[in-house]
């Protein structure tokens, strides 16, 4: 029985608390559906760094693709060459250099196309990319850990729209992830058993947060959720990394994603910001038997297509509130179509 008054929440990937204050919203759902709109923008603009055929800011001409396309960051914030540079005064005073390798994945050739408007197979090919990509920047003997993420739209900071994601791989394995590799391991040691395994098959029983299912890949709003519409997309067979999706579960990633995605345009008609990012063991050749694959999905928006939910005051001097209950959000999900809001327009309009 979730309460109706304040209560925190446990997240147990990150051993940190969440403040959810259910009584603060009068009515649980107060969203404002935005006009529809069609899309303007073109398949190609003659100034996009991204588009085929067209020069990046470094001087190189992109290649004519038509499926996906990498290459190396030109703004990398992350460089291979290093300079060992280390101190530490008193265990007060530490830094050291970090080494590493910054990539851009395009999803399609296409400028006016999301995740959630590409074909499944087209998505299919982005899945490739990703584990071709792991493949290779992890195989590298300094690299340890390879993060692969999107920052969709220009609230989250995306400078070029694009449809793109990147792909950091470096030489520690960063803050997130390593909370979550501690935890897991913890409860692997205790239980003999993966954390994740564990927690979907009790979503499965209590059925209040679950989006969508397939075969292979679950779709949820987690208990301990922090953002209004956050979800996760964890599979169901305990895997480790993106390499040991066989081809089936490939193709059931990609049409999880699209789901996911479409879902979240159709909350407010609109094309629904997020940071998104995939969860896999690290590459410094360890077994990491605790490592169970999952991609989290954090996006901002709260009421409409430009109401934001800021994290700010007691949120970055305390621990994260929210005000929602993570139950509701995803009944909201639940009910949003899987068919992307723009076809309908489209079907109207004919």
């Amino acid at each position: 029985m979730i309460p109706k008054e304040s209560h925190r929440r446990f997240n147990p990937l990150t051993g940190e608390w969440i403040l959810v204050s259910p009584h603060r919203t009068q009515r649980p759902w107060q969203g404002k559906v935005e006009q529809y709109f069609t899309h303007l923008t073109p398949e190609y603009i003659n100034n996009c760094y991204l588009c085929p055929g067209n020069i990046r800011a470094n001087g190189d001409i992109n290649p004519n693709y038509t499926s996906t396309f990498v290459f190396d960051n030109d703004f990398s914030a992350l460089k291979k060459d290093k300079s060992n540079f280390f101190i530490n005064e008193s265990g007060l005073i530490k830094a050291q250099t970090e080494s590493g390798i910054c990539r851009v994945v395009c999803f399609s050739p296409k400028h006016n196309l999301t995740l959630a408007e590409l074909e499944l197979g087209e998505i299919v090919k982005v899945v490739n990319t990703w584990q071709d990509e792991y493949s290779f920047l992890g195989s590298k003997p300094f690299i340890n850990y390879v993060q692969i993420f999107e920052n969709k739209g220009e609230i989250m900071g995306c400078s070029n729209s694009h449809p793109h994601g990147q792909i950091w791989a470096q030489e520690n394995i960063p803050n997130e992830p390593f909370k979550e590799q501690f935890n897991q391991l913890q409860y692997y040691k205790e239980k003999n058993t993966s954390l994740l395994s564990d927690y979907i098959n009790l979503e499965k029983q209590k059925q209040e947060r679950i989006i969508f299912e397939n075969d292979s890949f679950i779709l949820l709003v987690p208990f301990w959720a922090v953002w209004p519409f956050e979800s996760m997309i964890i599979s169901k067979r305990k895997i480790n990394n993106i390499l040991q999706l066989v081809e089936k579960e490939i193709e059931l990633f990609a049409e999880i994603l699209k789901i996911t995605t479409v879902k979240y345009d159709n909350i407010f008609n609109t094309s629904f910001p997020y940071s998104a990012g995939i969860h896999q063991s690290p590459t410094d050749g360890l077994e990491h038997p605790e490592w169970h694959l999952h991609m989290h999905f954090y996006p901002p928006l709260l009421r409409s297509a430009t109401i934001k939910k800021f994290m700010v005051g007691y949120e970055m001097l305390g621990e994260p509130q929210r005000d929602i209950t993570p139950e509701r959000s995803a009944e909201i999900l639940k009910e949003m179509y899987s068919v992307h809001y723009s076809l309908k327009i489209i079907n109207e309009n004919k």
